[in-house]
């Protein structure tokens, strides 16, 4: 897949089947859509193209925001690389971006740019200023400008609309199998492996300390998960903790520690993947340490449980 980001030097000749939209997740519904162009550009001998925005148009245009993603940046990439789809444009989202017209957008963009002769669009897509580029818009643009316009009904698992935001809502509430459900895999986050404060170490349970990549990055509702974790080319098993350790200390820091099973080495400083197989349980104060070490024993068995 070739990265582009921006479009001030494309100049595109062949036949360009081409979808846009935000992709975060890159969940079953995104990749609906990207099978259909992939294949329709192969039908028509031409390339796969796929335009996204970053940063994503709600944290430009809503600055309070409190909207976390699926995705960052990079994650997203290798995601959409891993659909088979030719070309993987980035367009700068900016204000001044927002402003364009849905026709302007199709005109210089679309057809100027990237020589598109075949537009795929996900069911319900809007786009351009004030959200008034629609099917029934494109579908006037297309005969003037000459593409098709083909609108891909929507993706259901078990009669449920999949959307970026169900699936956030199911993140939050610590549901991460039904996360995966409509994902079509794991739900992960990696990060670095940094210095804590060795209360893991002392009980019995050492575990690396993972400063989250990224600003936006979704972290699951506080708990204890059952996760593989992959670190240099290897895949572990291991259970997560989300939380702020209510035992030991009275804070707001949200701190993410995962204990590898069977694994004795020392990480600091190596980047390190979280894979999301079940929450085991939820946050909770224990009277006093041994009461916490012989939760995490049952945490251990039946995380060990869960990842067979």
């Amino acid at each position: 897949m070739k990265v582009f980001r921006g479009v001030s030097d494309l100049n595109i000749t062949y036949k360009n089947v081409v979808t846009t939209g935000t992709f975060d997740g890159v969940h079953l519904g995104h990749q609906h859509v990207i099978d259909y162009l992939v294949s329709a550009a192969k039908k028509n001998k031409g390339e796969s193209t796929i335009v996204t925005f970053f940063p994503h148009p709600r944290i430009v245009l809503q600055q309070n925001t409190d909207l976390k993603l699926l995705n960052e940046l990079e994650e997203k990439i290798v995601l959409l690389e891993e659909t088979g789809v030719d070309n993987l444009v980035i367009l700068p989202f900016t204000k001044d971006f927002s402003r364009l017209s849905s026709l302007s957008f199709v005109r210089d963009v679309l057809v100027n740019k990237l020589n598109t002769k075949q537009l795929v669009i996900g069911y319900d897509h809007h786009f351009g200023r004030n959200r008034e580029g629609s099917f029934a818009h494109l579908s006037e643009y297309g005969p003037l400008y000459g593409f098709e316009v083909n609108e891909i009904p929507v993706k259901n698992v078990d009669e449920v609309n999949i959307s970026s935001t169900k699936i956030r809502v199911a993140l939050e509430a610590g549901k991460v199998k039904e996360a995966k459900k409509y994902l079509g895999y794991r739900y992960f986050l990696t990060g670095s492996v940094v210095r804590g404060k060795q209360i893991g170490k002392d009980l019995g349970f050492p575990t690396a300390n993972i400063e989250v990549a990224g600003t936006y990055k979704l972290i699951p509702m506080n708990g204890v998960y059952a996760v593989y974790v992959e670190l240099s080319g290897v895949r572990y098993k291991g259970m997560l903790n989300i939380g702020v350790r209510p035992t030991f200390e009275d804070k707001k820091t949200t701190t993410v520690e995962v204990h590898i099973f069977n694994f004795d080495s020392d990480i600091y400083g190596h980047e390190i993947s979280i894979i999301f197989e079940e929450r085991v349980r939820a946050e909770k104060a224990f009277d006093d340490a041994s009461s916490l070490i012989n939760q995490l024993k049952k945490d251990r068995v039946n995380s060990i449980k869960l990842l067979r």
